[in-house]
């Protein structure tokens, strides 16, 4: 099953990982994190989050993360999914509410793996 198969990898960045403990993007950024995963955070808008450094974009990570997990809108998304594919990430994870048609339609094209669900649900 590709959830299991994600969830074994063991690289991860959080797009749209905050410092706010009642948002999705800190709850699921701790949680990767409690469980061992090496865990990036991805927002230009913060400097750290939970103490560790944040990224602006997946292109600056210090290396290339095996599974992006989506907390960010649509919107977001899709140049967020352009780029997984330039830099190389293969599977993404879409929270409920970060995809659309567009956002799938999208992933197909550049051949990546997705999973629409709920990690934190997953990691329970």
């Amino acid at each position: 099953m590709l959830e299991e198969e994600m969830l074994s990898k063991k690289v991860w960045a959080v797009v749209g990982a905050n410092s706010n403990p009642e948002k999705y993007g800190n709850m699921i950024y701790k949680k990767l994190k409690s469980r061992g995963y090496t865990v990036y955070p991805v927002n230009p808008n913060y400097e750290y989050i939970e103490g560790d450094k944040c990224y602006k974009d997946l292109s600056s990570l210090p290396e290339v993360p095996e599974v992006i997990d989506m907390v960010v809108s649509p919107k977001i998304g899709e140049s967020v999914i352009e780029e997984a594919a330039r830099v190389g990430v293969k599977y993404v994870w879409l929270q409920p509410g970060t995809f659309n048609n567009k956002i799938m339609d999208l992933i197909e094209e550049k051949g990546l793996n997705a999973v629409q669900a709920c990690v934190l649900v997953a990691l329970r």
